[in-house]
């Protein structure tokens, strides 16, 4: 096992294709410095990100989630991120209901304009995830997986 200060979150990000996902591409491009822990994955919309892809991503070792798509009013898809936004507040209740830090489930909102912004929600997210610590909620599997 590391030690604390060694250890570095993963966290999963699901960007809308419009907007958040173009606004790292921008951060990229830009060589605009974030963290390395992200993964990204494309949607067409920050709406068609569904509940059971957080905690899934969570059973699978993520130690966090953002959810990142284009600011509420211009959406791609009219109404999408206001139904995003909706869910993610439903789901963050949900797990903390469970147990689950409700700072692991994080949403942004970025435009394709926005690589400066997008590496300062990264870094945030990230810092925020030092402090709450690895992802122990499924510790069980991961040990088994290990041995």
């Amino acid at each position: 096992m590391t030690q604390q200060s060694e250890w570095e979150p993963k966290l999963l990000g699901f960007l809308c294709r419009w907007c958040s996902y173009a606004g790292a591409d921008l951060a990229g491009t830009s060589r605009k410095k974030y963290p390395a822990n992200i993964r990204a994955i494309k949607v067409p919309c920050s709406s068609r990100v569904d509940s059971l892809f957080i905690i899934k991503a969570l059973r699978l070792g993520f130690d966090g989630v953002l959810v990142s798509g284009c600011h509420p009013g211009d959406c791609h898809y009219l109404t999408g991120n206001y139904r995003a936004r909706r869910r993610i507040a439903i789901t963050k209740k949900f797990l903390e209901y469970l147990g689950v830090e409700p700072e692991r489930i994080q949403a942004s909102w970025v435009s394709a304009s926005e690589g400066g912004k997008f590496a300062e929600v990264v870094t945030e997210v990230t810092g925020d995830l030092k402090k709450v610590g690895p992802n122990q909620l499924f510790a069980e599997r991961k040990l088994a997986k290990e041995n």
